[in-house]
């Protein structure tokens, strides 16, 4: 164990010396995160809010409802509703809102047709419809307003089903009574509905999620340093010295595999530190964060270990280790969310420790340590798989 703390210490004495480190393991990782939170960041924070035009030539009752559908969206901040005559009007602020360099006249990015009768209509049982005038430089808006509209379309009719059934059973048929029916089914609470319930606190804010890609990305080039290391012995004509000396050959791969594991583990709690203090990112319980940290360094290690074991030159591992290391990381998911994209994409995205590392992340933001566990597991998996690949043909690099 001495002659391994040895050859670690003699590493990472040339790594910081090299300074490379610093720049793979830290400045990169660190600059990057930077760079994509100041694109995505402003993204996230921003709210949605579209000019809309009403024409409300109906004057009733389901005009007025309307009416207080929109008011509500205008409370919220979500919209602001301008009162138009015509629908021809309607059609021109629509075309100026669409229109990027349309800069005279006020513009909209949708706009709602109430026409005459409409409530007349409704109440009698005839078919009615209410106009969205959409633009197609306002797709956003103009989907939202559809959706606003056929949302109080489907409630009317609801209304009017549940009116009908009572009727049909034998209720009274008096408008005075029908008129009663009709405020009590508009009034009734609704069944059945969909709440947004913990899904959202096992999710990782974007800027922790960039912070983390980043570093789990760059963290299999900062180890590939240490397991690379017995390549370079042997390009330099060190490693001669090394099995003249009387020692054990396990020692040799043992002391690079202790330099991988620090590299990784300074790398990784450096750019946890850095990144919350300077960027804001929430990683979560510290305990949590730290083992998880542990699994995703021993993974890394094995996953490189056999490219490292199995290649017959410095510049050789290198090129495969950039490889695989990319490869990985877009599968896993460290530029762009991949359960996003579901399917096989997302199922085959678990056989990268990249995934299972943002997976952890994200379901400690559930603040139960427990839950950390199965990726834990499945990050130790990976190492311990793939350094039992390695080992075998790390002894033959060091023997032969």
């Amino acid at each position: 164990m001495k002659t391994a703390l040895l050859i670690a210490r003699k590493d990472l004495t040339e790594r910081i010396r090299d300074r490379s480190v610093f720049i793979y393991g830290i400045l990169a990782p660190l600059g990057l995160a930077f760079i994509f939170n100041s694109v995505f960041a402003p993204i996230e924070s921003a709210t949605f809010h579209a000019e809309y035009a009403l024409v409300n030539e109906d004057g009733g009752p389901i005009g007025d409802s309307f009416v207080q559908l929109l008011d509500g969206l205008e409370d919220d901040g979500i919209a602001t509703i301008r009162d138009v005559s015509s629908a021809g009007e309607a059609e021109e602020q629509v075309a100026r809102g669409s229109d990027e360099f349309a800069n005279e006249g006020e513009s909209a990015g949708a706009a709602f047709v109430l026409p005459a009768g409409l409530s007349e209509r409704v109440l009698s049982g005839q078919d009615a419809e209410i106009t969205v005038i959409g633009g197609a430089g306002t797709p956003l808006a103009s989907q939202v307003a559809y959706s606003v509209a056929q949302g109080f379309a489907a409630e009317v009719g609801a209304v009017e089903v549940g009116v009908r059934t009572v009727l049909e059973l034998g209720g009274e048929s008096d408008p005075e009574s029908v008129g009663r029916i009709t405020q009590a089914a508009a009034h009734t609470t609704v069944p059945v509905t969909v709440e947004d319930t913990s899904a959202s606190t096992r999710q990782l804010k974007q800027t922790t999620y960039l912070a983390a890609g980043m570093s789990v990305f760059f963290l299999f080039f900062t180890v590939s340093f240490g397991v690379s290391g017995l390549l370079e012995e042997r390009k330099v004509g060190t490693m001669d010295r090394l099995l003249a000396a009387p020692i054990d050959r396990r020692s040799i791969i043992l002391g690079k595999a202790i330099t991988s594991f620090a590299l990784g583990i300074v790398s990784m709690t450096v750019l946890v530190v850095a990144t919350s203090l300077l960027l804001g990112a929430e990683w979560g319980n510290p305990l949590g964060v730290a083992i998880l940290v542990v699994a995703v360094v021993i993974s890394a290690m094995g996953v490189l270990g056999i490219v490292a074991a199995t290649a017959k030159t410095q510049a050789q591992a290198e090129n495969f280790q950039a490889i695989i290391s990319l490869v990985l990381a877009f599968l896993g998911g460290t530029f762009f969310s991949v359960s996003q994209v579901g399917g096989w994409l997302e199922t085959l995205s678990l056989l990268t420790p990249h995934a299972w590392f943002l997976r952890g992340l994200g379901d400690l933001q559930a603040g139960d340590i427990s839950a950390i566990y199965l990726p834990v597991a499945a990050l130790l998996l990976f190492g311990v798989v793939t350094g039992g690949i390695a080992w075998p043909f790390m002894r033959k690099a060091v023997e032969r």
